[in-house]
């Protein structure tokens, strides 16, 4: 096999690690082509371990891309979140994977730093060796370790919870997204979790709420704000983001919000909402992650 061979064959890996540390699929797609241009310098026959040799190069670039993006962020107008992206059926068939892709666990990963980041998704979601994963991180083995027992704390102790089963997860949302778009207010309240959160973000180019909206009574009065504003060609397709349920909404043929549910013990725990135009391109083409993943349980439930 060739190099550009070898490449594609960890493609769909490659890609998968720099979405998770960049959290976006514009700098993913730049740092595997980058990472690409610099495999095909390298004389593959002589790396014994081309994944490795791969998810380190990718991680370098991917570290850099964020480091960059970080100093952008601060300037960011409202809640910064991840670029969704169009799921395939393969995710949602493995537990680890459609866990470490949700929206709510990349916005858990955007509380750490670009090397807590790094660390945890190569150890907790590809199970990379700590040796592989310091000399990836240019970090020694101790830092390593100690980098990921505190990162992965961090993680468990803002996401407790996980709705592991993608038909339950579906039935909820399809629950409240009946009830919102019905406009029955008494179903809406009783499929939100008392303390509910909701996060848009517009980057300041579009409306959308600047501050979290907090609880059920405040997220129904924010959502029926937003139902009053009418769109031209108001178009509502159903989809899988991220491996989570979520609803695509389209004026014309311009998408102009995506809206994805997570859910927990039979309610809504989380909504969030997507309208900066520069994060809404990968809405519309599934992609499938055929990464190869240890058979392991969800990382977040352990202990429970």
């Amino acid at each position: 096999m060739g190099t550009a061979g070898v490449f594609e064959e960890h493609r769909s890996l490659l890609f998968t690690i720099a979405y998770e540390i960049t959290g976006t699929v514009t700098d993913a797609e730049d740092v595997v082509q980058e990472s690409f241009l610099r495999w095909s310098c390298v004389d593959a026959e002589a790396v014994q371990n081309p994944r490795a040799y791969l998810a380190k190069t990718v991680t370098r670039q991917a570290l850099n891309s964020l480091r960059a993006a970080q100093r952008r962020r601060e300037d960011y107008i409202g809640p910064w979140l991840p670029e969704p992206v169009v799921t395939a059926p393969d995710v949602a068939e493995n537990a680890v994977l459609s866990e470490s892709l949700s929206f709510a666990m990349l916005v858990v990963l955007e509380t750490l730093s670009p090397d807590e980041r790094a660390v945890f998704v190569l150890r907790e979601v590809f199970d990379f060796p700590y040796a592989e994963i310091a000399e990836a991180t240019d970090k020694s083995l101790a830092a390593v370790r100690q980098i990921a027992s505190r990162a992965k704390a961090h993680v468990r102790a803002r996401r407790p919870r996980f709705e592991v089963d993608a038909r339950r997860q579906r039935a909820v949302a399809d629950r409240f997204l009946t009830a919102l778009l019905g406009g029955d207010m008494q179903s809406l309240m009783d499929v939100l979790a008392p303390g509910a959160v909701l996060l848009s973000d517009g980057g300041g180019k579009v409306t959308a709420a600047r501050k979290p909206v907090m609880g059920a009574d405040n997220i129904v009065r924010f959502l029926t704000g937003i139902a009053k504003t009418p769109l031209p060609d108001l178009r509502v397709e159903s989809s899988s983001l991220n491996g989570m349920p979520a609803l695509i909404i389209y004026s014309g043929d311009r998408v102009d919000l995506v809206a994805l549910v997570e859910s927990s013990n039979e309610q809504v725990t989380g909504i969030y909402l997507v309208r900066n135009p520069d994060k809404l391109g990968a809405t519309t083409e599934a992609r499938s992650f055929r990464t190869l993943l240890p058979h392991r349980e969800p990382f977040i439930g352990e202990g429970q």
